[in-house]
């Protein structure tokens, strides 16, 4: 069988448009910022929501831990020179907005804490492709303190990532599939 690919048109860049790799190192902090900074301000209500008392310890440990990677940012802000700004961030606005709608739409429980689960499994997976790729951008422009202190934040993701799939795994799914079974 062969696969036929139709030419798309070429997308036109903006005037503003990233010339080379620190220009998009640049713009990927300022979107990851803006990123981390709204975060800490929808995790609260996250805690709020969850029922479970691990999941409500995780979600309070990610915002201590997402506060402190908008300090971490700050400076690979000011190790690089980046002037310190903020990009709005699509990708987390979307995440954000599925996370409320996921709460809204669920009874206060373990449906609803395996819809926060998930929620915020996306966003750990978005953070870590982007702190996987500021990571790599930074090695290769020779910024090694910021490359570091990427690489910090990188590996906290991982961890949380993982330790909402235990919480997931040991009790709320099983316990939010067996709600399905008797409705």
């Amino acid at each position: 069988m062969k696969l036929t690919i139709k030419k798309q048109e070429e997308v036109k860049a903006k005037s503003n448009t990233a010339e080379d790799l620190r220009d998009l190192f640049e713009v990927g902090l300022k979107d990851i910022y803006w990123a981390e900074k709204v975060l800490t301000k929808n995790l609260p209500k996250m805690v709020e929501n969850a029922s479970s008392p691990e999941l409500v310890t995780a979600l309070k440990n990610h915002l201590v831990e997402t506060e402190q990677h908008v300090s971490r940012l700050e400076k690979v802000f000011e190790t690089t020179g980046i002037k310190l700004g903020q990009k709005k961030c699509e990708a987390m606005e979307g995440l954000l907005k599925e996370s409320n709608d996921i709460m809204q739409k669920t009874q206060m429980g373990n449906v609803r804490d395996a819809g926060i689960i998930a929620s915020e499994q996306k966003v750990k997976h978005y953070e870590i492709a982007t702190y996987g790729t500021l990571h790599a951008f930074a090695k290769t422009l020779g910024e090694n303190k910021a490359a570091e202190l990427l690489a910090m934040t990188l590996s906290e993701e991982k961890k949380t990532d993982a330790a909402l799939t235990g919480i997931a795994l040991s009790a709320i799914n099983s316990k939010a599939a067996a709600a399905s079974i008797r409705h």
